[in-house]
């Protein structure tokens, strides 16, 4: 057993820093003999962990493994089944009963007597010890070799955890010096007594030699005791010997600091004098402005770009000089303050003269553009600024001169440049805009006449005026696609008259080429009106030093302009404006001057729509994309803003020329005494479906047309039913049929995504009515054999047998025989004849749907001949009646009566 300890110990426990206190060999109780071990364990570090380990046998090999391992704390109970009798079973209650049979009682007492020290010692948990004896709880076990493992120097059941841990192994040294002795004594391991008291002897020898060597070494102490005082003596003459060195220093000393001081006086007047030195040199080449400089800003020719160029680098070093950083003390010499005066009184002036000459070259400039604008009056173009632009460029530097140093005069050009600037471009923008007006309403003479006297009130254009007096206001429509509706209603007569009288034109020149004549023009505007607006945008940006694409936060005030607008400004009249008042500031001054291009806008608008409301539809187009394309390159700029708010103008017209077509199909009156055929406002809009995929193909606004579409055909729909229940001459179904059968087919020619829910309807609403008017009008040709099969059907619903209807007095066989003899062939092929013409006045030519409904109602015929074949096969079995006509008649009779007509 101490050998499986120490094999146990070696291989298992001490890999894990575990101790073996106890083991026993075990199997389990009423099962097949498989031995194993439960061992009693400690961990050699803190917290000591106890625990117990079942440890088994591998299989494959002589070595042991460790299989299961349960915390003594778990332990319940411990059961020895018999506290008298010798009786090796025993059961452990851990979270299970565990029964174990142990290889020998005394293992078996010695195991559970460890178990119960263990918890005494670590746990003290009360742990039930059951059926063991008292006195096996009360005795420690004894300590033997065997309770302990190899190499451990403590008992089993001491407990003693201190003594283990204070044991040290011996090293390799140790060892080999125990080695070296015993085998100096071969007798050691045979007389351990004899080897002691030599090993004493040899002990007492040593002391020996220790007490001689302290005593000798005494002497030595002495001597050298007397050369430490010998040592004490040389230090004391040392320290004399300093002294007196000291004492002849001291003279030489105070004569050294005396130079030293004399020294630094002289290195302290020589820095202050350069310093002096290096103050007046800056003050020198900083404030110091040459003679030229001076010259360019008194009397430099600002009118030539060698004088500008000059002004421009006299002023960059005016302003050089006057923001130079004084250091401080500086301001209180009398020279720089003076010097600091006279910069300001340069500036004063420079600023003064370059105001006013500004000033003259602003309002030259508005001389010289008005003798252009004749020439561009015949032409719908604008004038060009850039050579205007490019002359005043060469200001620019001194323009960013004025603003970082008199922001008022700065402010001030600013403000007489939007004056006359807003002036000129309203008199170009308005002659423009009147060219416009004529060549949309094609009053060439007038133009002319226009083009002589561009500033006077012509007759033209004060037609014009008249036509866009009340802007947004929709009174009708004279284009073609109105013209199907003019005969039927009153009120839209009297309003094309009323248009046509104002624009002197005729309905029948607002074509498809007057549209295009109109998309033209009106594209030309913006595409003039684009470049210039960008043009100016461009150039105050570059003038006025203003930036156009960046923010950031800044302060701003408002401050009211000559003609009442605002400008933005900042509180100190000298300082830079933030970059985002900057911005603000250009989108004010683009709209103080182009201040009249919104209303010029709207007025064109105006005129188009009333000329034509279905131009609304190419203005929407035209104008979306210029907002799209202004957006893109700046969406907070004013020519961005501008059409934003035109665009709102041309979709409110938009969507009122769809309320107006929906009113007019409201409106439409039919005739009470000419069929019906195709209604005026289903042409209409096929007509304006087609026009308006034309335009608005890869159009940014497509979403606006597909709500119209969708309000629209909602109408139509509702419009077409309408004027059905109205109408007295056509009967109802034929006016759906014929109607929806138009709008079927547009819907699936133009292939209008957004409309497929009302393609499909407009067909089943078609198929529907079609077949309602097949089914009603083939009542007529045989009435009362329909009637006949009528009543029998009634029976056989009644609950009538079927082949007992022929039993019923109306309905027998003679009855039979008597409706069939009225219906010969040639009755039929009359009365298919009669329908044919019917059908006929029904129908519109238009449409063309003649020969379908007459080849569904040959099919419906030839469907209720069998109908009424089977009846009579079903009611009457063998009576042999049968019609006096085949279904090979009724073919004959339909083709030759398609045929004849």
């Amino acid at each position: 057993m101490t050998a499986i300890k120490h094999a146990l110990q070696r291989d298992i426990f001490t890999p894990n820093d575990e101790r073996l206190l106890s083991i026993v060999n075990v199997c389990k109780a009423g099962k097949k003999k498989k031995n194993c071990f439960l061992c009693a364990t400690v961990t050699t570090e803190r917290p000591v962990q106890v625990k117990v380990v079942k440890v088994k046998k591998s299989d494959k090999g002589d070595f042991y493994k460790r299989q299961i391992a349960w915390a003594l704390r778990d332990l319940a109970v411990v059961d020895a089944k018999d506290a008298i009798k010798e009786n090796p079973e025993f059961d452990l209650h851990f979270e299970k009963i565990y029964k174990w049979v142990a290889s020998s009682t005394a293992e078996k007492n010695a195991f559970i007597s460890c178990i119960w020290k263990l918890n005494q010692r670590y746990l003290r948990k009360k742990i039930d010890f059951v059926n063991v004896s008292s006195q096996l709880l009360e005795e420690l076990p004894k300590v033997t070799e065997e309770s302990v493992p190899s190499g451990e120097n403590q008992s089993v059941t001491g407990g003693d955890e201190e003594a283990v841990d204070e044991y040290q192994e011996l090293n390799a040294r140790e060892e080999q010096d125990i080695e070296i002795m015993m085998e100096g004594c071969e007798y050691a391991i045979s007389n351990a007594e004899a080897f002691a008291e030599r090993l004493s002897r040899e002990l007492q020898v040593l002391d020996g030699a220790n007490i001689q060597s302290i005593m000798a070494s005494e002497k030595q102490v002495n001597i050298l005791m007397k050369l430490l005082d010998e040592a004490l003596k040389e230090v004391d003459q040392i320290e004399l010997k300093l002294s007196s060195y000291e004492e002849m220093l001291q003279s030489v000393k105070e004569q050294m600091d005396q130079i030293s001081e004399s020294n630094h006086l002289i290195h302290l007047s020589n820095t202050n004098n350069v310093k002096l030195l290096s103050e007046i040199e800056f003050l020198v080449n900083h404030m110091d402005l040459a003679k030229g400089h001076i010259k360019a800003l008194q009397e430099g020719d600002l009118s030539s770009s060698r004088g500008i160029e000059a002004c421009t680098n006299a002023a960059d070093a005016l302003l050089q000089c006057m923001n130079v950083a004084l250091r401080p003390g500086h301001d209180m010499l009398l020279a720089v303050e003076q010097q600091q005066q006279r910069f300001s009184d340069l500036r004063e002036n420079f600023a003064r003269r370059l105001a006013s000459h500004l000033n003259n070259v602003f309002v030259q400039q508005g001389h010289d553009q008005s003798s252009t604008l004749a020439q561009h009056s015949i032409e719908l173009t604008l004038p060009n600024h850039h050579p205007f632009h490019r002359d005043l460029l060469r200001y620019a530097k001194l323009m960013e001169w004025l603003k970082s140093t008199d922001y008022r005069k700065y402010e001030g050009l600013t403000k007489n440049y939007m004056d006359y600037l807003s002036r000129l471009y309203e008199r170009e923008i308005k002659d423009f805009f009147e060219v416009a007006k004529i060549k949309m309403t094609g009053t060439t003479k007038e133009s002319k006449k226009f083009a002589t006297l561009p500033r006077k009130e012509s007759a033209v254009k004060q037609e014009t005026e008249s036509l866009h007096g009340s802007s947004g206001k929709l009174t009708g429509s004279t284009s073609s696609l109105n013209k199907l509706s003019v005969q039927s209603s009153g009120n839209r007569r009297s309003q094309s008259s009323s248009l046509l009288d104002m624009g002197n034109m005729s309905a029948s020149d607002l074509d498809v080429a007057d549209r295009t004549k109109f998309d033209k023009i009106f594209e030309q505007v913006l595409s003039e009106l684009e470049p210039l607006c960008l043009a100016e945008q461009d150039f105050i940006s570059k003038f006025f030093k203003l930036q156009q694409h960046q923010s950031m936060p800044g302060t701003v005030t408002e401050a009211e302009d000559t003609d009442g607008g605002t400008l933005s400004r900042q509180h100190n009249a000298g300082t830079p404006l933030p970059v985002s008042s900057e911005k603000d500031m250009i989108r004010q001054m683009m709209i103080k001057i182009f201040r009249c291009i919104e209303p010029e806008l709207n007025n064109l608008i105006a005129l188009g729509d009333k000329i034509d409301s279905f131009n609304s539809l190419y203005m929407l187009v035209k104008m979306s994309h210029h907002v799209w394309t202004a957006q893109n390159v700046d969406p907070a700029s004013f020519l961005s803003t501008t059409l934003g708010n035109v665009l709102v103008t041309v979709k409110r017209n938009f969507d009122k020329c769809i309320s107006n077509q929906i009113r007019q199909m409201e409106e439409v009156k039919i005739s009470k005494k000419s069929k019906v055929g195709i209604l005026p406002f289903v042409a209409e809009f096929e007509e304006f479906a087609g026009l308006a995929e034309s335009i608005f193909k890869n159009a940014e606004r497509r979403g606006d047309l597909d709500k119209a579409y969708t309000k629209l055909i909602r109408g139509v729909f509702v419009n077409v039913e309408k004027v059905a229940n109205e109408s007295q001459k056509t009967p109802r179904d034929v006016v759906m049929m014929e109607n929806f059968h138009h709008i079927f087919a547009t819907l699936s020619r133009l292939k209008i995504s957004c409309l497929e829910a009302e393609k499909k309807e407009a067909k089943q609403k078609y198929t529907d009515h079609l077949q309602s008017y097949v089914i009603y009008s083939l009542g007529q040709p045989l009435e009362k054999l329909n009637h006949f099969f009528e009543g029998v059907e009634a029976r056989v619903a009644q609950g009538i047998r079927e082949e007992e209807v022929s039993y019923q007095l109306a309905f027998n066989k003679q009855e039979l025989r008597k409706v069939i003899k009225e219906y010969p062939g040639k009755e039929v092929k009359k009365g298919l004849d009669n329908l044919y013409k019917k059908v006929d006045k029904h129908l519109c030519e238009e449409e063309n749907l003649l020969q379908v409904v007459w080849h569904s109602m040959q099919d419906e015929f030839i469907r209720q001949y069998k109908h009424f074949e089977g009846l009579i096969a079903r009611c009457y079995p063998g009576s042999g009646v049968t019609m006096e006509f085949t279904i090979q008649d009724i073919l004959d009779y339909c083709s030759s009566i398609a045929q004849s007509h």
